[in-house]
């Protein structure tokens, strides 16, 4: 089982410190989250994301929230081993060119230890601000994703879409290797773009008795897109229990994402603390599923 350690609304000062403070207690990797802002107005009706159970956000307005690319950079600099991803890159929120571009450099400068955890997103608010159309966002998500598919070859490449259109050219740097692209989302779509297109899916919200059932969905879904036999990672954010590692892991999935809360991993812990808490989770669980 491999181990993600949940860096969410950590200081941006101490990423590097932490990054460092997860290579060596064995961690496979980090994960970011992303917002671009926190609106004064929220709404939140109908969604099952990031609220509470009175409908409210559980972060702050001054939590702060990094830009993922510039604190992996950060990170990869004072590291060799860890691995880099988002959990989750509101994709459809950007230029695929800007993503595209980002990533393949991450790539190249950290001897390919970065990868791209994405989703649609749920908060209206920021596609308005941002001028994006929230009712299309799953046709530029699933555009977005074969256009920097195409970009991080290393060749000339053109594409004809709804939304992107473009003539041949090249983007250069390339990544060093494959990036790994990681879904999330438990809308029946949203596994089905993640079968499609990418090299994991990401959970969201789940019960235990349910995840066996979910990664079994899953591998069926694969096996109809012809990729029933390639390596796909399972991914399972999940909080601090033993025997449902020892589940999930009898059940397929191939990794979990450690989320501590905001004062064991976030604003209002010291930097000791938060050492202290990635080490104590890690002797307790990395490497012992």
């Amino acid at each position: 089982m491999k181990f993600w350690q949940f860096l969410r609304f950590a200081p941006p000062e101490m990423l590097p410190r932490l990054a460092q403070v997860a290579e060596d207690a064995g961690f496979h990797g980090v994960m970011l989250v992303d917002h671009m802002f926190v609106p004064e107005k929220l709404d939140t009706t109908g969604t099952l994301y990031s609220t509470r159970e009175d409908g409210k956000p559980f972060w702050g307005e001054e939590d702060p929230w990094p830009d993922p690319w510039a604190a992996i950079g950060a990170m990869a600099a004072v590291t060799t081993r860890l691995k880099f991803s988002t959990c989750i890159y509101i994709l459809p929120l950007r230029n695929p060119f800007d993503v595209a571009k980002s990533m393949a450099t991450l790539s190249v400068v950290s001897s390919n230890r970065v990868a791209l955890g994405c989703g649609a997103g749920w908060m209206k608010e920021e596609y308005a601000a941002m001028g994006i159309d929230f009712a299309t966002r799953g046709r530029r998500y699933t555009e977005m994703l074969e256009v920097m598919q195409l970009l991080w070859r290393s060749e000339m490449v053109e594409y004809h879409g709804e939304i992107f259109d473009f003539p041949r050219l090249r983007m250069s740097p390339a990544p060093a290797a494959e990036i790994p692209i990681y879904l999330g989302g438990n809308a029946r779509v949203a596994k089905r773009r993640a079968a499609r297109y990418a090299n994991g899916w990401i959970t969201h919200v789940f019960r235990r008795p349910e995840i066996g059932g979910m990664v079994a969905e899953m591998h069926g879904m694969l096996a109809a897109e012809g990729r029933g036999g390639e390596p796909f990672e399972i991914i399972v954010p999940a909080g601090s229990s033993m025997d449902a590692y020892r589940q999930f892991s009898d059940e397929g999935v191939t990794a979990i994402v450690n989320l501590p809360t905001l004062d064991e991993v976030g604003p209002r812990a010291s930097l000791d603390d938060m050492r202290r808490y990635i080490e104590n989770y890690a002797n307790t669980f990395v490497g012992r599923i």
